[in-house]
């Protein structure tokens, strides 16, 4: 009966079904109940009012995008409306001699952003297809049942199992068994809390625990312990004593049970059952906000299930568990690099293994934050920092790639201010300057000269003239040519197949080396290049890597013209993405500017070391945090390119605003250097 009810006023209408379950799906206490009287008022509409546009599907944009704070970090914004640190919440419970506390979202987290996630994780053990489902509509079962036999909706998880045997062939006990030790596994304490809890025990108050759960009070006790929570007088819960919070009567046996002489107040997340009820009660409260409560203003929905579940848990049991407010440069590593770095070093790993590389080179800059943490996750593999810049690999290509060389150092400097001087000095070749003098091209009247503006004429006599000195060029390079073959010679020693990783995006940092290695110093090692994502079709040259991508002697990770399309088209450099996605991968490093004679030669770093060594903070923060809440889940580890780019993508609404905000707080040389 249920389920044609169901289908009825959910399924029946395509564009009701999408309204209800966009409201519905995630939703908690009161706006549980305010999601069904909306089911009823699309219907009545769609049938009454003959409103029916509201059985089409809306047009849904294609690229998922938020606006996201820019003016304070999301944690800033949480620590100020919540209005205590860990130290003044416990000063201000202290004024009472007996404190409640709720449990789920309060004092434990479940890294989900929707706590019935979790049940997908227990399908998998479980090998049941669409389990979470299938667990969630046994407990409405269970419930119904309970109701009509007893008059209340209180369960047990011994009466939940009763219903999905029913439905599957899993042994109760067995199923029950495998629940616990999955909420065991992933279940950890709210950081917060867990210090205002240990403080107000080191006070000598008396603590409580008041929940609706239908988990036994002893696994809840079990949770609680494994997790640092221990010394509870008393534990209140739902299904224990057949009330509840919601209703608001497992208030009043409270305070039957703790006597009119002791002061209470309680703390939980729930608007209704931990806020509303317990003050209809007569109790105090102190309302700890929900930490996924910006879940949709702010995180990414357009991932695949799991990971996108966990991945929002993770990060805004953080973010706002008001802990700690973090700054915007924290955020941006946590928030939006940290699920990027971890999947594109997963990904890294499974190439190592699969084409059986003796070293992975993680190219510098952009590689210095990728080999920290590849190093963590995998710490058997042999891995190098290898030197490596755009402005060094030029200078070594000139004479093999002299059209790239003109391209980089003289095409894209156009525009820039500098002097034909100025030009020649940046390339290294100032020898040349003396040569210019009586020098005609063939499409400029006159001679060029030293002190002549690079621009677009100036700059094609100028190519011209390089082009006619290209033995000299080489000459100049040949020193560094052979200093960096000496540098790779040592580092490729007893190597024969490895792997350049970098940040992308045409791939020249992988295939120049891989050209230099192989054909121009004959060091018997093949070189292939790993890179995070390719040139897009809003570059000038969209196409400049295929047949290198096509051949798999170069591979990207999160898009190329051959996968994840949708990222290749929304990925433009000229709004800045490139940037964006390099400022990630921040080094604290300084600026590599090619090999010499005397050793490789350096300059200070370009960027602000402290706001660096923030973005790295947190990316680091994420792996670590990430990695050790899924650790018996290890699949939840395998991020998939699309799903890595989600956060980025969701930070790009608003016309990129947020993205600017962070980029603005740099000072960033975006040359070749």
């Amino acid at each position: 009966m249920r389920l044609t009810v169901y289908n009825a006023l959910v399924n029946r209408i395509p564009g009701i079904r999408y309204r209800y379950h966009r409201y519905h799906d995630g939703s908690r206490g009161i706006k549980v109940f305010i999601s069904w009287l909306y089911l009823l008022w699309l219907n009545f509409a769609y049938y009454c009012l003959f409103c029916r546009f509201l059985g089409k599907l809306p047009d849904v944009a294609f690229y998922e995008t938020k606006k996201v704070p820019v003016h304070s970090s999301e944690s800033g914004i949480a620590v100020k409306e919540f209005g205590y640190d860990a130290d003044s919440l416990i000063e201000k419970l202290s004024e009472y001699s007996v404190i409640s506390f709720d449990v789920f979202g309060t004092l434990i987290f479940r890294p989900f952003s929707d706590p019935t996630d979790l049940f997908y994780i227990l399908g998998e053990k479980l090998g049941i297809l669409d389990f979470r489902n299938k667990r969630i509509l046994a407990e409405h079962r269970a419930r119904e049942k309970k109701y009509k036999k007893e008059k209340h909706y209180e369960v047990t998880l011994s009466e939940i199992w009763d219903e999905l045997a029913l439905v599957t062939s899993i042994d109760s006990n067995k199923g029950m068994e495998t629940e616990i030790e999955t909420e065991l596994s992933l279940c950890y304490a709210n950081p917060f809390m867990l210090k205002v809890w240990n403080g107000l025990k080191e006070k000598g108050r008396k603590l409580i625990i008041i929940s609706d759960m239908y988990l036994p009070e002893s696994v809840i006790t079990r949770i609680l312990e494994k997790n640092g929570i221990a010394g509870a007088e008393k534990i209140y819960i739902s299904n224990s004593h057949n009330i509840n919070k919601y209703e608001g009567r497992i208030y009043k046996k409270v305070l039957d049970d703790i006597g009119p002489n002791e002061k209470l107040i309680h703390v939980g997340d729930d608007p209704r059952s931990d806020v509303l009820m317990a003050e209809k009660a007569g109790i105090e409260v102190i309302h700890y906000p929900q930490t996924g409560r910006n879940d949709l203003l702010y995180r990414p929905h357009d991932m695949s299930p799991i990971v996108g579940s966990a991945y929002r848990g993770i990060v805004n049991n953080h973010i706002y568990n008001c802990s700690a407010e973090y700054t915007p440069e924290y955020e941006y590593g946590y928030i939006y690099g940290g699920l990027f770095v971890l999947g594109y070093c997963r990904f890294i790993h499974e190439e190592y293994v699969k084409e059986k590389y003796d070293k992975v080179l993680f190219l510098s800059r952009d590689g210095d934050i990728l080999k920290q943490v590849y190093d963590l996750l995998f710490p058997e593999d042999s891995t190098a920092y290898a030197l490596w810049s755009r402005k060094a690999s030029t200078k070594l290509m000139a004479a093999h790639d002299t059209e790239d060389f003109l391209r980089r150092f003289i095409t894209h400097r156009i525009g820039e201010n500098i002097t034909i001087g100025e030009a020649l000095d940046s390339m290294e070749l100032a020898s040349l300057k003396g040569e210019l003098s009586g020098w005609r091209s063939s499409d400029k009247d006159g001679t060029l000269k030293a002190e002549d503006k690079l621009a677009v004429k100036t700059a094609g006599a100028l190519k011209e003239f390089l082009l006619r000195n290209r033995e000299k060029i080489a000459s100049a390079y040949e020193e560094q040519n052979l200093a960096a073959k000496k540098y790779y010679s040592e580092m490729l020693d007893g190597c024969k197949n490895v792997v350049a990783v970098d940040i992308g995006w045409a791939g020249s940092g992988a295939v120049f080396l891989s050209y230099l290695v192989e054909r121009v110093w004959n060091i018997p090692c093949s070189v292939s290049g790993i890179i995070a994502g390719t040139n897009t079709p809003h570059n000038a040259e969209p196409d400049a890597s295929e047949s290198f991508l096509q051949s798999g002697k170069l591979k990207s990770y999160m898009f190329s013209q051959s996968h994840n399309r949708d990222l290749l088209k929304k990925h433009d450099p000229e709004k800045g993405y490139n940037v964006f996605w390099e400022l990630l991968l921040s080094s604290l490093q300084a600026k590599f500017l090619g090999f010499y004679p005397d050793g490789p030669h350096f300059e200070d770093s370009d960027i602000d070391l402290v706001k660096a060594g923030e973005i790295r903070k947190g990316i680091l923060d994420f792996v670590k945090e990430y990695t050790e809440k899924f650790s018996k889940t290890p699949y939840l580890l395998d991020i998939s390119g699309r799903d890595a780019y989600a956060p980025i993508m969701a930070a790009s609404g608003n016309n990129e605003n947020y993205l600017k905000m962070i980029k603005n707080r740099f000072s960033l040389d975006e040359g070749i250097g």
